[in-house]
């Protein structure tokens, strides 16, 4: 006989993978389900509880439980940009620039980069689209002594990092990763809620001892994850 928690835990994963519920798709509030099948709040609970750890829904204290959305994995160590990698993970992405602007580095940058203060740069702000919904904010310097023709691209048909990668060798590059909250701009952008965690990655590549670009990624915490396979080093 199959328990009431498996029922409850079939039937949601059902209607995920059949379509019925799609990614975003709010799930039925826990008091809901008590009444549904006529059990504990207990059981319930315990049901959600495995579907998010399958990674199937997400939970969100005080506004409920929602589909999850299809993950993409990135190999930490990789250097690939978001569109290449959602299409061989079989996800349709699209982008949008939301800024682009051309200007000159000021001291706390240029410190931080270790480049030269007022070093002329290209701006860029991009917004990246996996499966129609938001995946990722791209904050991006160029440095244009680096990449001039940087200057004239207009980035309409390619996302940035797609054209950097085939345009510019880089010999050395650093990623950091941290967790971050959205504040309020990143939360209206991502389409998630202010204090949301997501994840930063940012990224700085040098050709030669000279910065090409600096770029950090901040994706929604639920719609993205960093993998990889290791192993133990020969003896």
């Amino acid at each position: 006989m199959v328990s009431i928690y498996q029922r409850i835990f079939t039937d949601i994963e059902t209607k995920i993978i059949s379509g019925a519920w799609r990614p975003g798709d709010r799930i039925p509030v826990e008091h809901e389900l008590v009444a549904e099948y006529r059990c504990s709040r207990m059981t319930v609970s315990k049901a959600l509880s495995a579907l998010a750890e399958r990674g199937m829904i997400v939970r969100r204290r005080k506004t409920g439980s929602f589909v999850a959305s299809p993950q993409i994995d990135r190999t930490v160590m990789d250097i690939q940009d978001i569109s290449t990698e959602a299409e061989l993970a079989g996800h349709e992405h699209r982008f949008e620039i939301l800024a682009r602007k051309i200007e000159r580095l000021g001291e706390a940058e240029a410190q931080q980069l270790s480049e030269p203060a007022d070093a002329e740069v290209l701006r860029l702000q991009c917004l990246h689209m996996v499966d129609g919904r938001p995946n990722a904010i791209e904050r991006r310097i160029i440095m244009l002594d680096a990449v001039p023709g940087a200057r004239e691209e207009s980035f309409t048909s390619i996302p940035p990092g797609k054209w950097l990668l085939e345009q510019v060798p880089w010999s050395k590059a650093k990623h950091v990763i941290r967790a971050v909250s959205a504040d309020t701009v990143t939360a209206r952008i991502l389409q998630t809620e202010r204090g949301e965690a997501c994840l930063s990655f940012v990224r700085q590549t040098w050709q030669n001892g000279r910065t090409v670009t600096y770029v950090e990624f901040i994706h929604p915490g639920d719609r993205f994850q960093f993998a990889g396979t290791f192993h133990p080093a020969a003896n």
